[in-house]
C-alpha cells in the first residue's frame, strides 16, 4: 500500500535521530582528576553548543552535547557538597537542552526522557526558576506532539511556579495562549496574548531566563496561534515581518518561520507565493534535520497538491521530493 508522505517524513526523522546520537562514554578518571574549573568548562561548552545550534540546527551538535553531558554527569558524581550541587544545576540545563535538540529532530521519546530528568533534577537543586522554565518546556513539547490539553495544564503549573513579575511568567502565558488556540478557544487565546504583552512590559530585565523575549517574539508566537485559528492573512503578515527582522545567525529558526509563513500564505489561497517561500525552507530543513521544519513542509505539500499547475508549486514539490525518503 502507498505510504502517506507525512508517515515517511516521520520515519525518516526517527532514523535521523537514531543515527546522530551515538553511545557516549564518560571521561576517563585521570582526565576528570586533572580538569580545572569543571563548572566553567562545561558552562562554556554549553554556550558554544547553543550558538552552533542557532546556526546549523541540532543534527550536527546533538552528538557533542550527549558526550559532554555524560562527562559532566561523571564529574558531578565524583564531586561532593557545594561543588556537586553546582554541577547538578548545570547538568539539569544540559538535560533540558538535550531534550530540546531531540524534540527538534523528531525523537519524541528522547525529548520526553531528557526533559523529565531535567525536571526531577531541578527539584533537587531547589531552583524554582529552573523548575518553572522546564515545566514551560514540557508544555511546549506537549503542544508540538499533539497534546494541547496536557500542555495547558503544564503551562498553568509553570505560571504558578514562576516568580510574579519574571519573564518566566510571560513564557508560561505564551504556552497557555497557544494551547487555547490549538483547542479552538480563540477568545481565550487573544486574551492570553494581551496578558503576555502586559506582563512583558513590566517584567524583570536582569534575569537569565527569557532574555530573548520582546514584543516581536510575542507577535511571532501569536502568528502561529492565528494560523491555528484560521486567521491566515494576519498570520502570514506577522510571519513575514518576523522573518525580515530575524538575525542571519538564527538559520534553523528562519527555516521554521519560512515554513510556517508558507503554510499561512497557502491558507490565504496564494499558492504560488506559498510555494516560493516553502522552497526557501527546504534547503534549511535538509541542512539542519529539524523535524519542526519538515512537519510544516509536509502539511504545506498536502495543501499545495491540488494546485500543482500554479507557478512554483511543481518546483517546490520536486525540491521536497529530493530530500524526502519514499517507500520502495
Amino acid at each position: 500500500m502507498p505510504v502517506p508522505r507525512r508517515v515517511v517524513l516521520a520515519s525518516g526523522l526517527a532514523g535521523l535521530a537514531a543515527t546522530t546520537v551515538p553511545a557516549t562514554t564518560a571521561m576517563a578518571d585521570t582526565e576528570l582528576a586533572t580538569m580545572s574549573s569543571p563548572f566553567e568548562h562545561f558552562a562554556q561548552l554549553r554556550r558554544v553548543i547553543i550558538q552552533t545550534d542557532n546556526l546549523i540546527g541540532p543534527r550536527h551538535v546533538l552528538p557533542a552535547l550527549q558526550q559532554h553531558l555524560a562527562s559532566l554527569s561523571a564529574r558531578r558524581r565524583a564531586a561532593r557538597g557545594v561543588d556537586a550541587m553546582q554541577l547538578l544545576a548545570l547538568e539539569t540545563r544540559y538535560e533540558e537542552l538535550a531534550g530540546w535538540f531531540a524534540q527538534d529532530i523528531g525523537d519524541e521519546r528522547s525529548a520526553h526522557g531528557h526533559t523529565a530528568k531535567a525536571l526531577d533534577a531541578s527539584h533537587i537543586t531547589g531552583d524554582s526558576d529552573l523548575t518553572a522554565y522546564i515545566l514551560a518546556r514540557k508544555a511546549q513539547l506537549a503542544l508540538d506532539t499533539g497534546h494541547p490539553a496536557d500542555a495547558f495544564g503544564l503551562a498553568t503549573a509553570a505560571r504558578r511556579t514562576a516568580r510574579p513579575g519574571s519573564r518566566l511568567e510571560v513564557i508560561a502565558v505564551l504556552h497557555e495562549a497557544h494551547a487555547h488556540a490549538v483547542l479552538g478557544e480563540g477568545r481565550e487565546a487573544h486574551r492570553a496574548y494581551e496578558t503576555a504583552l502586559a506582563l512583558l512590559g513590566r517584567a524583570d530585565s536582569d534575569g537569565v531566563w527569557g532574555s530573548w523575549l520582546d514584543t516581536a517574539y510575542v507577535n511571532t508566537a501569536r502568528a502561529r496561534s492565528l494560523a491555528a485559528l484560521g486567521a491566515y492573512e494576519q498570520a502570514a503578515a506577522d510571519f513575514d515581518n518576523a522573518i525580515a527582522m530575524l538575525p542571519p545567525a538564527y538559520r534553523r529558526d528562519r527555516g521554521v518561520y519560512l515554513a510556517r509563513a508558507a503554510r499561512a500564505h497557502a491558507g490565504t489561497g496564494n499558492m504560488s507565493l506559498a510555494a516560493r517561500i516553502g522552497a526557501q525552507a527546504v534547503g534549511i530543513a535538509a541542512e539542519t534535520g529539524s523535524a519542526r521544519i519538515f512537519h510544516q513542509l509536509d502539511h504545506l505539500d498536502q495543501a499545495l497538491a491540488p494546485a500543482s499547475g500554479e507557478d512554483g508549486v511543481a518546483e517546490f514539490r520536486a525540491s521536497l521530493d529530493r530530500i524526502v525518503l519514499h517507500p520502495a
